[in-house]
């Protein structure tokens, strides 16, 4: 069990809180934020304190850290504040769901943040700071790489690599033996069938309206019961 530090007060803030909270053996102790940010004292009943100055208040000694942030800029941003934690002293911990399915001898690097309903099979190999969110199949003999984001409904089928700051969107999937190389944004939907190439974006095409509208289709299923 450990004491918590949460980097944040926004919705993932909010989240990890919770999470841990209700589904870890953890407790969260308090919140920290970068000094331009610091508008309250108090966020869920816990202290709130500047990041320039948080082992004052929690020293790394007797306080781990949680840094929950989202992927801008890649996952970037919040690399850069696991990076800061780490270089206080901080041990960061991670979070993974009692709901998500895993198998003997799974582990996860730290600061990883796991939902819920996800499926990780086994021999999956996952890194630091690794955002997976609910309802995600990871094949068997995958090998996850460092600040990678994936979202919801992912299928990353066996035997990919999926290298550091690498971004999935909903409904993404990826042929089984792939690799997807660092800082591959995988938009929603789309379908990766072959290896990437560094930076790559891949957008599917988006769904086009019909050319009838929904009140037509109404008054034709009127008239074809007549």
């Amino acid at each position: 069990m450990a004491k918590v530090v949460v980097f944040g007060v926004g919705q993932w803030a909010e989240l990890a809180h919770f999470y841990f909270t209700h589904d870890s053996e953890h407790e969260v102790v308090g919140f920290a934020v970068d000094r331009d940010y610091l508008e309250a004292a108090e966020h869920k009943g816990l202290p709130v304190v500047a990041f320039e100055e948080v082992e004052r208040h929690f020293p790394p000694a007797d306080f781990a850290m949680f840094v929950p942030l989202s992927f801008k800029r890649m996952n970037h941003v919040r690399a850069e504040r696991y990076a800061a934690a780490k270089e206080k002293g901080y041990t960061l911990v991670s979070y993974v769901s009692s709901r998500a399915t895993t198998f003997p001898g799974f582990a996860c690097g730290d600061n990883c943040f796991i939902f819920e309903d996800n499926t990780i099979q086994p021999f999956v190999t996952i890194g630091s700071d690794v955002v997976i969110w609910s309802g995600n199949h990871i094949g068997h003999h995958t090998t996850i790489g460092d600040h990678v984001m994936i979202t919801s409904h992912v299928v990353i089928s066996g035997c990919c690599t999926i290298e550091d700051f690498t971004f999935f969107g909903v409904n993404a999937t990826v042929r089984d033996e792939t690799v997807v190389a660092h800082d591959t944004l995988v938009g929603m939907g789309a379908v990766i069938a072959k290896d990437t190439q560094p930076f790559e974006v891949y957008r599917p095409t988006g769904t086009e309206p019909a050319r009838i509208r929904s009140d037509r289709l109404r008054s034709l299923s009127h008239k074809s019961k007549g």
